[in-house]
This record gives structure tokens, C-alpha cells and sequence, in this order.
């Protein structure tokens, strides 16, 4: 199907697309609603023009849910990475790095919130334990997996003395 042409290209170019993912990555750290816009212009592009694989959704999608977080939109990003975990589980397993990683992402998504007893139980009953099965125990997201679940346990009005020393 042929596309519009919109600066000489076809809306679904090969280049154009890589410049709107540069564009996106560009803009994020410092105008999150410009890159959100980039975003989400990308993905339904793609969308319509392509059949995408789900990974690269999946990554287009964790950056928008950055891009809302960024702009303090913290209850549509929970929302949105819910859906990426969960896709990521479904399509990967939860053994494979980069759902650890998805899932990481949430965690961060659920500590803006103060979530931390959805926190600790998605770190202790998912997240630990596929990470240290499938990184093994000195891998960087172990580390950063241990650092949350001590943000979670210290955060929550829960806890108890055995949890601390954990």
C-alpha cells in the first residue's frame, strides 16, 4: 500500500522512521512531551505501514511510558508498563533479560506511586528469582533488583524486623 509523501519521502521510508527514533531519544531527557508526540507518531506509523515485530513494540512503548513518567504522568506510565510486562512475559518468558528488564522498569514505575508492597512481592515471587536463575548472582540487575527491595522494605509501613535483614 502506498504511503503519503511528506518531504519528498514516503511517510513509512526506512530513514524517515530511524530519524524519528533519534528525534524521540534526542528530545526525551529534556522535552518528554515532544518526544511522547514522536513516540507515539512512530509507533502508529509503523503500525499502519508494517507488521511490527512485538519486541520492537514493546521497546517503542517502554518509551513512551519514560516519556510519561518524565512528565509526571505516573499513573498512565503503571498503566502502560503493566501491559509491557505482561506482554513480555507472554512473548519471552520471565527468565529472558529483557523482560528482567521490563520488569525492572515497572518496579520503577509502582516505587513513584509508593507501591512498595506490589514492590516487594513482584521482586520476591518474579523478578529475583528469574534474574538470579537466568544473569546469575553478580549481574549488574541483580544489584539494582536488591537495591529495590531494600527501597521497598524500607518505604513500607509493613514490614518487619526479618524483612530488613533480609
Amino acid at each position: 500500500r502506498a504511503g503519503r509523501r511528506i518531504w519528498g519521502r514516503p511517510e513509512a521510508d526506512g530513514h524517515r522512521c530511524v530519524a524519528m527514533e533519534i528525534l524521540a531519544a534526542a528530545l526525551g531527557p529534556l522535552h518528554p512531551g515532544e518526544a511522547l508526540q514522536v513516540l507515539e507518531t512512530y509507533l502508529a506509523l509503523f503500525r499502519r505501514y508494517q507488521s511490527p515485530p512485538e519486541n520492537v513494540i514493546l521497546d517503542v512503548k517502554a518509551n513512551i511510558a519514560s516519556c510519561l513518567n518524565d512528565m509526571g504522568r505516573s499513573d498512565e506510565a503503571l498503566v502502560l508498563q503493566r501491559e509491557i510486562y505482561a506482554s513480555a512475559v507472554a512473548l519471552r518468558g520471565v527468565s529472558h533479560e529483557n523482560t528482567i528488564r521490563d520488569g525492572y522498569n515497572l518496579i520503577v514505575s509502582l516505587f513513584k506511586l509508593r507501591r512498595y508492597e506490589e514492590v516487594t512481592t513482584l521482586l520476591r515471587d518474579q523478578l529475583l528469582p528469574a534474574a538470579r536463575r537466568s544473569l546469575g548472582p553478580n549481574h549488574r540487575m541483580i544489584l539494582n533488583l536488591k537495591q529495590s527491595l531494600a527501597g521497598a522494605l524500607v518505604g513500607s509501613p509493613e514490614r518487619s524486623r526479618d524483612d530488613l535483614l533480609e
